[in-house]
This record gives C-alpha cells, structure tokens and sequence, in this order.
C-alpha cells in the first residue's frame, strides 16, 4: 500500500469555476483520489480556495461588499459547487486561514536567513486619481508582445506572456479607468530565483512522472533566464509581511504576493485538516517525519505550472527545511468553449452551478474525463457533451444494466440463478472470449488510471462496458429461455455479475451511478474495492463473474442515464450563447 499526497490548483475566490477549471484540476484529482483509493492505496487529498491578491479585491468591489465578507460567501459557494460534483476532498481549505498566514510568514523568514530574499527598490505603476499604487491586475493596457488591448499588468490573455505593467503600452488604472498614471519607486522583497536555477534544472532532471507539457513549460523559463521575483505587493487584502507579529518596518501597507502564499496553503490546509480530524501533517509534509515514503502527485492547468514547478519549489527548497516535493506532476491544456476562451472574469462559458442545473454531475464528470486535455486543447460543445452522454452512459452502460436486471427480475424472479435450481448449463465459446477480453481490458485500465491517462481509462472503462454488451448479444439468454432454462440462467448470472463489476469500474468517473448499480445489485460495501489481485488473470475474471452469492435477490435501478433531447440542446445554446 501506497501514501499519496494529492493537490489540485487552488481553484480561485472570484467566483464560481467554470467547466475548463474543473476538466485541469480539480476533477481529475477527484478521479484519480477515488482509483488509488479502490487500489487500496492510503490518500489524502487536499484543495483549498485562493483568496487573496488583486481580482479578489475588484470581484468584492464589483459585488459592492468587503473582501472578507465576499471571500466567505464565495468560499461556501465553491465548497457547495464542489460537493454537487462529488469532489472527494480529504480536506477543503482556505488560503486566509491563520495557519497559512503563519506558515507563509515563517517561510519567507527562513528563504531570508538563507540569503534568498532581498528587499528592493521597484517600479510601479501609481494611479494619481486613485491615489495608491497599483498592483498588477489593477493595470491594464496593450501587450507590448501581440497588442491585444486588454493585457493585464501580470500577464497578457491574448498570447500568454508574463508582463510586468510597467512594460504596458498606454496602461490605465483597472479601478477607475484613469490613465493618469505615472512611474514611481516602491520598495518590495524580491525572491532570488536566479540564483536557484542551477538547483531546480537538476531536480527537474530527475523528474520523472511528468507529461512532456509540464517538463517543457519549466524548461522555457528556465532557458529564457529565471527571474528574481517580487513577492510582495501594495494591497491590504493578503497575509501581512511580518514575522511572529512583527510587522516589517516600511509594509505595513503591503502584503505578499498571491503566488507566494497560495501553494504554500496546501501544507497550511493539510495542518488543518490535521487540526480537525486528528492527522498528523507532517507525516505528509516533512521528510525528516514520515514523508520521505510519500507520493506526491500535482494537478494543474498548464497557466499554473512555471509556479508549481519553479516557484514554488523555490521557497521549499530554498528554505533549508525538509519539505515534501511533488513527485508526479500532471498539467492539462485548456477545455474550449465552442473554439474561445472559457472565462470566469467575462462569464464566458458554463460554470458548475448552472451545469448542475441542466444534468447529473456524473454527466459532466464523464463527458469531461473522457474528453480530458491531456495531449493538447479539448473542444466543449453541447452537441459533443450529448452524444458522448447518449451513447456511452445512456446506451452502453445503462441499456446493458436495464435490459439484464429486468429480465431477471422477469424470468428469475429478481435473483442470482444457483446453480442449484439451474445448474445443467454449460461454459462455451461466449463465455471464453468474455474472460479473455475481461483479462486483457481489465489490467491495462488500471494501469492507465496509475499512470494518469485519464482519456484512455475512459475509453477502456467504456470498452469493457462494450464487452458486455457483446456477450449478451452471443449469449442471448433470452433465446436459450425458451428451450434452455439452465442454459439461460449461465448468461444471466455472467450478466448480472457483469452488472456488479462495471458498478464497481465505474466509481472513479461516475460514483453517483455506480452507487445506484451496487445498491441495486446488493453488493456490501467493503466489496466494491479493486482488490482483484495481479496475477491469473483469467482465473481472477472467473472468479469475479461469480462473485455474487447464487439466490441473492437483486433489482432493476431505475433509468440510469436519460438521454439528453435536441431540444435540450437548443435551450441550452440559447441560454448561452453556444456559438464561440
């Protein structure tokens, strides 16, 4: 048995995550949280909301409310949206919790000890009319790189390069809209990455675990020359620069920077977790306590990897401590919405309190881990999200499950056919070639979840399911009944067993089903494991085909999957706007 660490992006405070936020983080954490666990494996998944920084502030401004006030009430809308979806979080934190405050504070002390912070005098932009300094996403201007007129002072959307505001042409003040702006000197701490190059190449060297994505993305920066970076900023909405109370002398109007202390509050949240449910953190946490056996695996939009691979890494390392280090890192690209940008800032797209609104969350859970962006940008569409839902939940999994339960509540009266009462049937062909592709499919699915493939465990998960299908079609029970009872009660009893199995491959991506499958099937719930041994598999599949008692009284759940109408489609791109 293995100990995993997993954390998924800390997915912002300005409102509720769309459908790309949830298809590059979140979600296919949950999954992979959920597959390790079915292995046996010992979990612990940690997620937290990102509350503070510059878009916190304008999103409170915009809803007429004080910071903290909107960071609560958004907090419970997150933690709500993340429940409707079934995120199996260990523990949901808070970035402004006091634990991350203080450990963000200690780590910034340390990184100074070692000579790795260093107080500056920086530009910035300085709004006259608003009469304050103004951090980068209260600037805006045009992308000195492509001329898109809306980059922010942090980066630019329309091409993705980082920027610094002051290298904006014609920026303005994102408060008020004022460019009456000028230049000023500011003092801020500075994290001296450049002098940790050296160190994160070699350990990004030793990488292994990473797709070519996340690899290549630290590389570019570190080839391009890392920067030192400000880890502070002029707000009052963040974790104060002080240490053990003490507020350092010329910040008292400054805080640290978002990225600073956002990926800190996965240790921080973990503490918490600790703090509540009796854990002890830094087993997980601390090499030199119990750490140095544990997995830890990252999940992240491809926009968050330079941090998590580089920054980061930065203060961990650079802080002299023995901290934990991801181990396995997997980045996505982006899921499109009809070939745009989703965007949490621009409502752009379907966020999940309106797509729990219009279908099951195990809808969107498999539609968006079957078409995850692993290898490049996923395309969303209403009309891809229906069909992939008709035929691979509605016609493959649930007319398999429906047409087998309710003829053997029909003509078995709703129970495992014994062999006692039926047992003149026999083994053939049908049932050989079901074991073989059982035994083939099974492993590799497996192996695909382990390794984080999450499109091709979608598509054997639905193969299987397929296989199913198949061997009804040769076995065809309902044929044999008529001359055969015996014969009959062979392929119902595989098929009812068949049932059991893909309620219990299906957990990972679509638990709220495969709950209703196993109840429906009776199935105990210490039985719904992967604990199918790794070896022989051809006599494991055996065994898991008659793995139900003989007599056990099963039903026929309910429909399933409902099939999603054009109509549906219509209303949904009416509502919006489902044309780019």
């Amino acid at each position: 048995m293995a100990r995993i660490l997993i954390t998924s992006a800390l997915p912002y405070i300005n409102g509720v995550k769309h459908l790309g936020n949830l298809a590059g983080s979140m979600l296919p954490a949950d999954v992979y949280a959920r597959a390790m666990r079915l292995l046996g494996h010992e979990v612990l998944y940690i997620c937290a909301t990102d509350e503070h920084g510059t878009p916190a502030e304008l999103a409170a401004a915009a809803a007429g409310m004080n910071v903290r006030e909107f960071c609560d009430k958004m907090y419970a809308a997150q933690k709500s949206a993340g429940a409707d979806f079934k995120m199996s979080y260990d523990y949901f934190g808070r970035s402004s919790t006091p634990s991350n405050h203080a450990l963000t504070q200690h780590l910034a002390h340390a990184l100074e000890k070692e000579g790795l912070i260093e107080e500056r005098i920086s530009q910035q932009v300085y709004s006259v009319d608003d009469k304050r300094f103004l951090p980068d996403r209260y600037v805006e201007g045009t992308c000195p790189a492509c001329g898109y007129e809306k980059a922010r002072g942090d980066q630019c959307d329309g091409c993705g390069k980082l920027l610094d505001p002051i290298d904006l042409i014609d920026p303005y003040s994102a408060l008020s809209g004022s460019k009456n702006v000028e230049i000023r000197d500011t003092n801020h701490l500075y994290l001296k990455q450049s002098e940790m190059a050296p160190r994160l190449r070699a350990w990004i060297d030793k990488a292994q675990g990473w797709p070519s994505l996340a690899k290549s993305i630290a590389y570019k920066w570190l080839d391009e020359g890392l920067l030192d970076r400000s880890i502070t900023r002029d707000l009052s909405w963040g974790i104060p620069v002080a240490y053990e109370g003490e507020v350092r002398p010329g910040f008292e109007n400054k805080v640290f920077y978002v990225w600073f202390d956002a990926p800190i509050e996965y240790i921080a949240a973990t503490q918490d977790w600790a703090e509540e449910f009796g854990g002890n953190w830094q087993s997980w946490w601390r090499t030199d306590m119990g750490a140095e056996d544990v997995s830890y695996v990252q999940f992240m939009g491809k926009d968050n990897v330079a941090f998590h691979t580089l920054s980061f890494p930065t203060t961990l390392i650079g802080s002299g401590e023995p901290w934990k280090l991801v181990d396995k890192l997997k980045a996505f690209n982006w899921v499109t919405w009809y070939g745009g940008k989703f965007s949490t800032s621009e409502k752009r797209g379907v966020f999940m309190d309106q797509a729990i609104e219009l279908a099951p969350s195990d809808y969107w859970r498999w539609h968006l881990t079957a078409n995850a962006p692993e290898g490049s940008d996923a395309g969303f569409t209403f009309e891809d999200f229906a069909a992939r839902i008709n035929s691979d939940l509605a016609n493959v999994l649930g007319n398999f499950v429906n047409r087998i339960t309710k003829y053997a509540g029909a003509k078995f009266d709703g129970k495992i056919p014994s062999l006692e009462q039926f047992g003149g049937g026999t083994w053939g062909e049908a049932e050989d070639v079901l074991v073989a592709e059982l035994a083939e499919r099974l492993p590799k699915m497996i192996a695909y979840y382990e390794n984080m493939e999450f499109r091709k465990a979608a598509a054997e998960t639905r193969a299987i399911w397929a296989t199913g299908n198949e061997y009804l079609t040769q076995a065809a029970p309902w044929s044999q009944y008529k001359t055969d009872m015996d014969q009959a009660a062979v392929g119902v009893r595989l098929g009812l067993n068949l049932v059991a199995l893909f309620g219990i491959l299906a957990q990972p991506i679509i638990p709220d089903a495969a709950e209703k499958i196993l109840d429906a099937m009776n199935v105990p719930k210490d039985n719904r494991t992967w604990n199918f041994g790794d070896n022989d598999w051809s006599g494991q599949i055996k065994a898991i085909l008659d793995a139900l008692p003989h007599g056990l009284e099963i039903n026929a759940p309910e429909v399933l999957f409902a099939k999603i109408e054009d109509a549906d489609i219509a209303a949904w791109k009416t509502r919006f706007g489902g044309e780019g």
